[in-house]
C-alpha cells in the first residue's frame, strides 16, 4: 500500500479533463499537495493507504474555480452606487470614493473581503486588476490563495501613482518582489484603452515581451467607448490595439461585448482570450456579449465576476448559470454553452488565459489539489439525473461544503477553516461606516 496525505471520495467526480466526463464513485488521491491519481474507490482502497480519509456522499468533486476578472478590493463599496450605467457610475460615484479612500489598508482589507467570499463560494485563484496590488499580495497570502495580480497602469493621478512612469515602474517592482511565490502571479494591467494613449501601451508591450507578461484590460466594454474611440483615433479600441501589436495569446479581453464579425476573428487568429462577465454587463447595462460567436470562432472564454461594486457579489456559479442560459437566448441555440461548457469557462479555459493550465483547472494527475466538494443532496437539488447540469443550473455557492488548495482544507462544512470571518465582517463594517458618513 502506497502511503499518500489525503484520499478524497465523493459520489462523483467532475475532472473538467477529459471533457465532458463524470466519474461516479471515484477518489482523489493527494500527497504533497498535488494529485497522483483520480481512480475508482474500490481501486483506491487497494491502493493507497492515507493519512486522512474523506468520505463525502451525495457530493461532486471539481476543480476549483478560476475567476477570471475581479476588482477584489472593490468588495468594500458593495451596493455604493447601484442602478447606474458604466460612466456615470464611475465618474460620479466610484471614481470619487476611491479618491477620498484608496489606500494600502483599504486595499488589504477589500481584498481579504473578497478572498472570504470566494474561498466560501469555492473560487480558489483570481485575476485581479486593482490599486496598491502589494497589498492584495498580502490578503492573498494570508488566505493561502492564488491569484494573478494586476499591474495596474492608467493615464490619471492616484492615490497609488501619479505618472505613467510611476505605475510601471512600482509595477515592476512588486514583480521583482514577488518573485518565485508559487501561488502568486503578476501581468500587466493598462486599464482599458479609453485611459491608455498609444505611447503607454507601447512601453507596456517592450515590459511584457522582456518579462514574458500577460495584458489584461478592459475592451469593448460599451458602445459609448468604441465611439469615443473612434472620433479620438479613428479606429475601433480593437483595431487600435491590432494596429499597436497588443493582440496575442498573452492578452486577456474583459467583457468584450460589442464586436463585429471581424474583431471575433481577430481574437481567434491572435488567440487572445475573452473574460467573460454577464452579470456585471447586464447589471451596467453594457450589453450582451457574443459567446456564442466566440466559442463557435476557437476563442478561448473564461468567467470573471467583474467587482463587488458592479455585480454585487463575486460568484461563479451565478456567473454560469447566467453565461449558459444569456448565450442560448442570445444566439437562439439551446447548445450554445452547456452545463459542461459552462464549467470549463469557470475553470480550464481560465486557467488557460491565465497560463496556468499545466497547475490548476482540472483534477489531472500532476496537478495542484485545488479541489470543491458540492453538496446535492438538499431537497431543492432533487431529483439528480445529469450531475454537470444539476452544478449549473440548480447549485450555488452555498451548496459548497469543502474546499482545498494545494491539498490544504480552507473551507470545512461550508466555514473557512484559516480565515475569522468576524474579524473580515468587522472590518468591513468599519469601512462601511466611514465611507457612508464621507
Amino acid at each position: 500500500m502506497e502511503p499518500i496525505d489525503t484520499l478524497i471520495s465523493a459520489d462523483w467526480v467532475i475532472p473538467i479533463e477529459p471533457r465532458n466526463a463524470v466519474l461516479q464513485d471515484h477518489a482523489v488521491a493527494v500527497r504533497d499537495g498535488q494529485i497522483i491519481a483520480v481512480l475508482p474507490q474500490s481501486e483506491a482502497a487497494q491502493t493507497y493507504t492515507a493519512a486522512e480519509q474523506i468520505t463525502l456522499a451525495s457530493h461532486v468533486l471539481l476543480p476549483g474555480l478560476i475567476n477570471l476578472h475581479t476588482h477584489a478590493a472593490m468588495s468594500l463599496l458593495r451596493g455604493l452606487a447601484d442602478d447606474l450605467g458604466l460612466m456615470e457610475w464611475l465618474k460620479n460615484h466610484i471614481w470619487p470614493a476611491e479618491r477620498r479612500w484608496l489606500g494600502s489598508d483599504f486595499v488589504y482589507d477589500g481584498t481579504l473581503l473578497a478572498c472570504a467570499e470566494m474561498l466560501r463560494g469555492g473560487i480558489t485563484c483570481f485575476n485581479d486588476m486593482y490599486f496598491f496590488p502589494e497589498d492584495a499580495s498580502r490578503a492573498v497570502r494570508a488566505a493561502k490563495m492564488r491569484a494573478t495580480l494586476g499591474m495596474v497602469v492608467i493615464e490619471a493621478e492616484t492615490a497609488y501613482a501619479k505618472t505613467v512612469d510611476e505605475y510601471l515602474n512600482k509595477g515592476l517592482a512588486l514583480h521583482d518582489e514577488l518573485g518565485d511565490d508559487p501561488r502568486i502571479r503578476t501581468v500587466w494591467a493598462p486599464h482599458a484603452p479609453y485611459t491608455i494613449g498609444d505611447t503607454t501601451f507601447e512601453k507596456i508591450l517592450t515590459f511584457a515581451s522582456e518579462l514574458n507578461l500577460g495584458i489584461h484590460t478592459h475592451i469593448h466594454e460599451t458602445r459609448d467607448e468604441i465611439e469615443q474611440s473612434i472620433r479620438q483615433y479613428g479606429l475601433r479600441p480593437l483595431q487600435r490595439l491590432r494596429q499597436l501589436g497588443v493582440l496575442g495569446p498573452n492578452l486577456n479581453a474583459v467583457h468584450a461585448v460589442h464586436l463585429s464579425a471581424q474583431e471575433i476573428a481577430d481574437l481567434a487568429a491572435f488567440g487572445c482570450h475573452v473574460a467573460h462577465c454577464p452579470a456585471s454587463n447586464l447589471k451596467l447595462a453594457s450589453g450582451i456579449a457574443p459567446v456564442a460567436g466566440l466559442l463557435e470562432a476557437g476563442v478561448n472564454v473564461g468567467l470573471g465576476s467583474d467587482g463587488a461594486a458592479s455585480n454585487n457579489r463575486l460568484d461563479l456559479w451565478n456567473e454560469m448559470r447566467l453565461a449558459a442560459l444569456i448565450a442560448k437566448g442570445a444566439a437562439e441555440n439551446p447548445l450554445s454553452v452547456t452545463a459542461h461548457e459552462a464549467l470549463r469557462m469557470a475553470t480550464i479555459n481560465a486557467a488557460r488565459a491565465l497560463d496556468r493550465d499545466s497547475e490548476i483547472g482540472s483534477l489531472e494527475v500532476g496537478k495542484e489539489a485545488d479541489i470543491v466538494a458540492v453538496d446535492i443532496s438538499a431537497v431543492e437539488m432533487t431529483p439528480c439525473y445529469d450531475v454537470a447540469s444539476q452544478l449549473v443550473y440548480v447549485a450555488s455557492r452555498r451548496d459548497v461544503r469543502h474546499v482545498w488548495i494545494g491539498g490544504e482544507l480552507l473551507v470545512e462544512q461550508g466555514k473557512l477553516t484559516l480565515l475569522d470571518s468576524h474579524a473580515i465582517r468587522s472590518s468591513a463594517l468599519r469601512w462601511q461606516h466611514k465611507i457612508a458618513a464621507s
